[in-house]
């Protein structure tokens, strides 16, 4: 699902790195209210998951030292996060780079590990030869077909960030070259770092396991990574790697900035949200957006108060299922896209980048993110091991009204203020494609061999390259 959207955000972000990126694809070839609804969605997802991140960092901190209150963490990481925006997109680029190359090396080293594990070749680990053994006692899937559909929820929030690579599409340097590269390696960074590591887990680490039932938040002593390097006896190494759990989190927490500064101050350039957010500094930064950002960071404190879990219980609510819009809106950008370029007389080859499936692949992640929504929408509507209430359906799908009360709240907007009664979307006829279009100029047309000769490779370049 994830590939076919991310191919589709490349090609439309490598002909159009316009400042806003998806949510302006959805303005531009869908509806100008649905932009509006999607580009803001997102802005508060990112908003309200930032304080959750600081909290998680905090928590993570108690592993090591429960007698200091998490606050002072809280406030230790905050002032962090706000010294990196000082350097604005650099400063994100740089950080995310030494990031991301400790959460590799300990992915990586965490999957050999396993593997060891697995087969008994840990000495301290008296359970000997694993193998499959978790997979049929206690089992790899608990609660049945509901139980599989519940989890969607948790999968989007872990796999957020993953359209990122779309956003910075306007402040990349050579967005022909970057973006196709970046957006095809999202391949493999599924397959190993999320598909591969967590199959490893659920060889070594049964799914019954008491910490694991008990887990709450970002409680890391019920960490799965943690527990099976626990469970195998291994001595300072839960340590490091609840370490590399910190660093995680941190990095969502940078990202958290990015995202949603970045999105607030799109909106106000395009008259979508108050104008004062559209001021960027000499440096590049949209400071004002920046600030908002670090105020949403203090919301961390509410864990302070004794209602604090309820009330982050129900911001996390409004992010759960924020991002499968996000990505069912890329995929019909893209679907819509294709029939404006079409409807307009224009050609596949003049495109600087495809995407390596097609509209064909836009369809079918369109088809997916969609039933994923109507999972979730079962899961909360028949909660396991519960009775329906709207508490429960609301914690889970809050994503739904607050997208709705903004779409409608602007075509209200449109039509009563602006004066504007135009179709409920935009016809293919009426896109308009040469505003900032990139495939107009000659640097940035290739040719390509289409043929079936060529097909092999061209499915290795789409994942390798």
């Amino acid at each position: 699902m994830l590939l076919f959207t991310v191919q589709a955000l490349g090609e439309l972000a490598v002909a159009y790195p316009v400042n806003g990126a998806f949510f302006m694809y959805a303005v531009r070839f869908i509806d100008p209210a649905w932009g509006f609804a999607m580009g803001w969605d997102y802005a508060i997802e990112w908003l309200v998951v930032l304080p959750f991140e600081l909290t998680a960092a905090g928590l993570t901190i108690d592993y090591w030292r429960s007698d200091i209150n998490i606050g002072v963490w809280i406030a230790v990481f905050l002032a962090a996060l706000i010294l990196v925006q000082l350097f604005a997109v650099r400063g994100y680029g740089e950080v995310e780079f030494v990031l991301g190359i400790i959460k590799i090396v300990a992915v990586i080293g965490f999957i050999i590990l396993g593997i060891i594990i697995d087969c008994g070749g840990v000495p301290t680990d008296n359970r000997g030869y694993i193998g499959a053994h978790y997979w049929h006692q206690p089992g790899a899937f608990r609660n049945g077909f509901k139980g599989f559909c519940a989890v969607f929820v948790t999968a989007a929030f872990a796999f957020s960030g993953t359209e990122l690579v779309g956003l910075a599409a306007a402040e990349a340097a050579n967005p022909r070259k970057s973006l196709p590269r970046a957006t095809r390696q999202v391949f493999w960074r599924i397959t190993i770092f999320y598909v591969l590591s967590l199959f490893i887990v659920g060889l070594i680490v049964p799914s019954d396991n008491q910490s694991l039932l008990g887990s709450s938040g970002a409680n890391t002593k019920a960490s799965p990574f943690v527990l099976a390097i626990q469970a195998a006896g291994i001595k300072g190494l839960p340590s490091v790697f609840n370490a590399v759990i910190t660093i995680s989190v941190l990095s969502v927490a940078n990202s958290c900035t990015f995202a949603s500064t970045r999105t607030m101050q799109a909106l106000a350039i395009h008259n979508m949200g108050p104008r004062f957010l559209a001021y960027v500094d000499p440096q590049g930064r949209p400071l004002w957006c920046v600030v908002i950002a670090c105020l949403f960071g203090l919301l961390a404190f509410i864990n302070e108060a004794a209602a604090g879990a309820t009330v982050f219980n129900w911001l996390l609510a409004l992010s759960a299922l924020s991002n499968v819009f996000v990505w069912a809106s890329i995929c019909l950008s893209h679907i819509r896209f294709r029939a404006g370029w079409k409807s307009q007389g224009h050609t596949l080859e003049e495109l600087p980048y495809q995407a390596s499936f097609g509209v064909i692949g836009s369809y079918v992640g369109f088809a997916l993110n969609v039933l994923v929504l109507i999972a979730t929408f079962y899961t909360s509507l028949f909660p396991i091991g519960a009775d329906p209430s709207a508490n429960a359906f609301f914690q889970t799908y809050l994503a739904l009204p607050v997208v709705m009360a903004l779409y409608i709240g602007y075509k209200l907007y449109e039509r009563l203020y602006m004066r504007r009664r135009g179709p409920w979307y935009i016809s293919a006829h009426q896109m308009d494609l040469t505003t900032g279009l990139r495939a107009l100029d000659p640097e940035y047309q290739v040719k390509r061999d289409k043929s079936l000769r060529s097909l092999p490779m061209r499915f290795v370049h789409a994942v390798l390259y």
